[in-house]
């Protein structure tokens, strides 16, 4: 048998983790090139598979994030081992955080020199490193095992509660040869990976019973029930019992913000004075004040709200985490709405109109008085200008995905641009982190093909703004709009021994929109309400990548945004 002959019988580890990946379904890859990953990302191309190359890894594994939340599939980065594994680590924690469904596979360095610490190339060990970060581990020293790898991380990933997972695969994995029969025989299509879970009869009767008895009742829906799918089950739950309900802010468009029940306008309200309290895939975390203090109607910081909470988790574990659960309905949410649905019938009553009403009244007042603010045509533009424009666009195109980061960016935008459509607002989730943009509108425009407007404040877009050399070169319909107020929170610092400026100040004037033009992408300056409006619009129509440099007047702004509590020097002052 001659050379030729036998390889063509035989595969190796490069093309075995291609064709597992698209055994499985997976046909897209965020990542950065380099050693050992490189010829990889080269043959997966080859074979077919869509390969999206980042000039960070910590943007190519938020953009793997980002794909799992938008399309239910885990997202696949692939980064170099030691430094890249641990840039895209950020990444991989921050979507275990948010369960984002994700794979983080990294090369690394041969074991044996590893475990003895005799000083390879980038020499790490990666697996421990890992593991208390996500929700799973994993590392293939051998060719036959790649299927069984990647098919226990793709379960991992989707199974109960999703997040992230990591894939340890040494260099020398890549280039070993097994015969191609056994090659084949070794690959796995994962079968159900995420099966339902129905919860128990008990429960939902349970959870039924209370919030009949309610008399102020509410609806919080989380990003995890728009992750969820239900869309169809959720609003016949909400339209059939008539509770108002409260979308966090990547919920927001699974019934659209301006439905008659959406207490969005009210939240103050609702959330202090409500009896029984419904939370849907959503976490009494510090999003949600921990369920406690004045938030909720209660006194001090650590005194429970006195609403009864029932609770619908995938995670039995969820419940009691900050405050006592009442009725515990645990199951994917799918399953659980649904029988919820069943329970309830066609003869649910109504909550009692001195309640509706007095949101409704609420509602009508803060937004009348929202509509006043941003009717304002102010020069230079306030965030509520500028934002009043970006409120349109999505009005006009409820299609688009809207990607917010950044601090008074992010803050305003949450409660001003109103969402109509499931899983069309992704932003910084449950760390507030800073730097997703850009990661997260190259998954949004890959995987979906939607036009993607990205608002960012001028710092978070600092994070990640060279990724819009990745927008300009795989041409995605990406308009970035960064709010420009010269600073963190605002531009007016001053550093009083008079020398070097404040450090949350930025260069004055500076021109972002430059940055696109270099790469071949459009870029505007807008000053105006008109001059943003206008640019959008352009964007939007042309699906050319485009960068606007909003100038936003440098005094607007809060420290911290609505968080400015949590600095120490704030709540000193208290």
């Amino acid at each position: 048998m001659n050379t030729e002959t036998q390889a063509a019988e035989t595969t190796d580890g490069f093309h075995l983790i291609i064709d597992a990946l698209k055994l499985n379904g997976i046909d897209t890859i965020y990542a950065l090139p380099g050693i050992p990953i490189t010829d990889f990302l080269r043959i997966a191309q080859a074979e077919g598979m869509k390969v999206i190359s980042f000039r960070h890894e910590q943007h190519a594994g938020n953009a793997a994030a980002a794909h799992g939340f938008l399309t239910g599939k885990p997202g696949i980065c692939f980064t170099v081992s030691a430094p890249g594994f641990l840039n895209g680590l950020t990444a991989l924690a921050n979507a275990t955080t948010n369960c984002f469904p994700m794979i983080l596979v990294s090369g690394s360095s041969e074991r044996e020199i590893v475990d003895l610490q005799q000083g390879d190339y980038e020499e790490m060990d990666q697996l421990a490193i890992a593991k208390p970060l996500c929700k799973a581990a994993f590392r293939v020293l051998h060719a036959e095992d790649i299927g069984v790898g990647i098919a226990r991380s793709i379960r991992s990933a989707l199974s109960g509660r999703p997040g992230g997972v990591y894939l340890d695969l040494p260099a020398k994995l890549f280039a070993q040869s097994i015969a191609k029969d056994a090659g084949r025989k070794s690959l796995i299509e994962v079968v159900d990976p995420a099966p339902r879970q129905i919860p128990g009869d008990d429960a939902v009767k349970r959870a039924v019973d209370l919030l009949k008895s309610a008399k102020k009742p509410l609806v919080i829906l989380g990003k995890g029930a728009a992750y969820a799918r239900a869309d169809a089950e959720i609003k016949k739950f909400i339209e059939t019992t008539g509770v108002p309900y409260l979308p966090m802010s990547m919920a927001k468009g699974l019934l659209p913000d301006t439905h008659p029940q959406c207490a969005s306008a009210a939240r103050s309200y609702v959330l202090a004075e409500a009896d029984v309290v419904m939370l849907v895939g959503a976490r009494l975390n510090w999003l949600l004040s921990h369920g406690k203090g004045k938030t909720w109607g209660a006194g001090s910081s650590k005194e429970p709200t006195k609403a009864r909470i029932i609770q619908v988790d995938i995670s039995p574990t969820e419940p009691d985490s900050n405050v006592p659960t009442a009725a515990p309905v645990i199951g994917d949410i799918g399953s659980c709405i649904a029988a919820m649905n069943k329970a309830i019938g066609s003869g649910f009553g109504k909550p009692p109109g001195d309640w509706t009403g007095a949101i409704a009244e609420r509602k009508d007042k803060n937004l009348t008085k929202m509509a006043e603010t941003l009717a304002k045509d102010t020069n230079p533009m306030t965030f509520q200008t500028a934002l009043s424009v970006i409120k349109d666009t999505i009005k006009a195109r409820p299609d688009a995905i809207l990607v917010n980061e950044g601090a008074n960016t992010l803050d305003f935008c949450r409660s001003i641009v109103d969402m109509y459509e499931p899983r069309k607002r992704i932003d910084v989730g449950t760390w507030g982190i800073m730097g997703i943009g850009m990661g997260y509108s190259v998954a949004a425009a890959v995987a979906t093909g939607k036009p993607v407007i990205a608002v960012c404040g001028d710092s978070a877009f600092g994070f990640s703004g060279m990724e819009v050399e990745t927008v300009c070169r795989y041409d995605l319909p990406v308009c970035v709009v960064v709010f420009n107020n010269n600073g963190i929170y605002k531009g007016t610092d001053t550093n009083p021994r008079g020398t070097e400026v404040a450090p949350t100040v930025f260069v004055k004037d500076a021109k972002y929109e430059l940055m696109m033009q270099a790469f071949g992408g459009v870029g505007v300056r807008a000053a105006s309400r008109t001059e943003l409006k206008t640019a959008i619009d352009e964007a939007v129509s042309s699906g050319k990548p485009t960068l606007i440099n909003a100038i936003i007047d440098e005094t607007a702004g809060t420290e911290s945004g609505r968080i400015t509590s949590l600095n120490p020097a704030a709540a000193k002052k208290k």
